[in-house]
């Protein structure tokens, strides 16, 4: 299915690069009674600007909204929570839960935690810049792409990280002098099945730490395009056998053994159609539980790749084409996906349809 390569481009970059709005929290419609949390506010329905679906170990839904706070659903009630709650700020760019069941909200201004009753605010400890450790119980942030910082969390403490820098002038053809932010910008969080860490960038390619060294991905088609369009590596997946996708349907890369370089493969089978859309690239992805690959982009729809064969399926409602910002597997293995203009959506035998909480 075709579709506008220059008004796709234009929504992902204005997506990313976006400042998010600090306004006033816009009302919602008539409340219900009942408050499960004890903070917040009941409401009756989601902010049309859901950029964050996550569900917590106890089945309850996360729903961060692109500046209007956090949606909470247990099932029955659904409650807005902002920074009259204590939220840093109103624009949600990640929820997390660690073991004990706290959940991690991440915003432009930093990180929140919450353990069921209230929030507060990790602080950043920025003495041991670059203190690089890897353990299953750490939670990665990016706080939205914060200058060219990733911060690791241990259970006690923030630290703030850089990026080890490489020749990303000679390599890449990118002055980072006259560049306007950071190519080492960080966008795109993930650990593959080994537990390694990845993280993906607005102009320097990919990284992969596994805990004592990194493998740097720097290849053109992951940094600035020949035509001066900047995709970034947004997502990280892992299809089934072990190969690496980074936010394009193109190129997939396969690391070595021993982690010491890596070969670039062709992805996905594409179409002429396809492959004739300049734009091949999306903004989230996820491995469903069967191993396939379900990806978004901003104004394409949503993609799977089972293996061999890359699908392309388009999301509407009766008036507008449906902007997809996240998708999201639940413990049921419902996909569920975050939008720019039509809150979420959930996936059914169908299709997916427009997801409205009922209390």
């Amino acid at each position: 299915m075709p579709f506008s390569t220059d008004r796709l481009l234009l929504l992902v970059l204005v997506v990313v690069h976006g400042i998010a709005c600090r306004g006033q929290v816009k009302p919602h419609t008539k409340p219900t009674e009942r408050n499960a949390l004890g903070i917040g506010r009941p409401v009756s329905a989601l902010d049309d600007q859901i950029w964050v679906v996550f569900q917590d170990a106890k089945g309850n839904f996360w729903f961060g909204s692109k500046d209007n706070g956090i949606f909470h659903f247990d099932g029955t009630t659904l409650q807005q929570l902002t920074t009259a709650d204590g939220l840093l700020d109103n624009a949600i760019r990640g929820v997390q839960e660690d073991q004990a069941g706290n959940i991690y909200v991440e915003t432009p201004r930093g990180i929140n935690k919450f353990d069921g009753i209230k929030f507060t605010t990790l602080e950043v400890l920025r003495t041991l810049p670059n203190d690089w450790k890897l353990a299953p119980e750490d939670l990665w942030f990016n706080c939205n792409g914060n200058a060219h910082h990733v911060y690791r969390f241990d259970g006690e403490q923030l630290y703030e990280l850089q990026l080890p820098r490489q020749a990303i002038e000679q390599r890449l053809g990118i002055d980072e002098s006259a560049t306007p932010y950071s190519p080492y910008t960080v966008f795109g969080v993930a650990k593959d099945r080994r537990g390694h860490l990845w993280l993906g960038t607005v102009l320097a390619g990919a990284f992969r730490f596994d805990g004592a060294r990194f493998l740097w991905i720097g290849e053109k088609e992951l940094s600035r395009l020949a035509d001066g369009r900047e995709p970034g590596v947004r997502s990280i997946l892992e299809d089934r056998e072990g190969n690496i996708w980074l936010s394009n349907f193109k190129t997939k890369y396969v690391i070595a053994a021993d982690a010491s370089g890596y070969q670039r493969r062709p992805a996905a089978d594409l179409s002429e159609e396809m492959a004739a859309d300049k734009l091949l690239y999306f903004n989230a992805g996820l491995a469903d539980q069967n191993g396939d690959l379900w990806m978004v982009s901003y104004g394409g729809g949503v993609w799977k790749y089972d293996g061999a064969t890359l699908s392309n399926f388009e999301i509407s409602n009766a008036e507008e084409t449906v902007l997809l910002i996240d998708i999201y597997q639940d413990r049921d293995g419902t996909i569920w996906l975050g939008t720019d203009n039509d809150g979420v959506y959930r996936q059914t035998a169908d299709g997916f349809e427009k997801f409205k909480p009922k209390g």
